[in-house]
């Protein structure tokens, strides 16, 4: 319960972070210790795929993408000053945070026993991490989508669909360009026309 309220206050503030902050890239650091401490909060519940995925997908591929689309709105606006080589402060604090991972990554494998699994209230079994068929595993977690939650997810695959169908709209041109001969006639004309403006001006 402790770990509960610990990663519950973490998220919160790493959320108003996220939404309150100066700069983008600072956004970004805290959506990803928002993700982190999803992760592991999937993990202190016994849900190691999602957790695993939240890290993979969210942390990994979609975070990512962000910081892509950030770089490329940032180019060609300023040109970027060269700031000191912060690699080297960064390198020891790094490695502690490695080993300190793997100090608890050991003692949880240390810990681990195999038990036998008790039945929850959902039908699902309880088990150590890794047993096939246990609650949070892959086979529940599929078994959970396609049959309780099927409507859910279908229903948040339309909307997916329909915002790409939205960012193509919008992004797109209003009059996608046709090769045809009156199309450029037309072209022609506008640029004589702008032309003739120019040099009137």
């Amino acid at each position: 319960m402790i770990a509960f309220w610990i990663l519950a206050v973490a998220m919160i503030v790493s959320a108003i972070w996220c939404v309150t902050a100066s700069r983008p890239i600072y956004s970004v650091v805290a959506l990803l210790g928002n993700f982190l401490m999803l992760a592991i909060m999937y993990l202190t519940l016994n849900a190691e795929f999602l957790a695993v995925i939240q890290m993979i997908v969210y942390s990994g591929a979609i975070l990512i993408l962000f910081l892509f689309v950030i770089a490329l709105l940032s180019s060609g606006i300023a040109p970027f000053s060269v700031g000191p080589d912060r690699l080297p402060r960064i390198a020891y604090p790094a490695i502690a945070l490695t080993l300190i991972a793997l100090g608890f990554l050991t003692w949880a494998l240390v810990r681990t026993t195999v038990a036998t699994p008790a039945a929850t209230a959902n039908g699902a079994a309880l088990g150590p991490v890794g047993t096939p068929d246990v609650f949070g595993s892959v086979g529940d977690f599929g078994t959970a989508l396609f049959t309780t939650y099927l409507l859910p997810f279908e229903i948040t695959a339309l909307i997916l669909m329909v915002a790409v169908i939205g960012v193509v709209l919008l992004a797109g041109d209003r009059a996608p360009y046709v090769a045809t001969k009156k199309r450029a006639a037309d072209v022609k004309r506008e640029m004589r026309e702008a032309i003739l403006r120019e040099g009137n001006q």
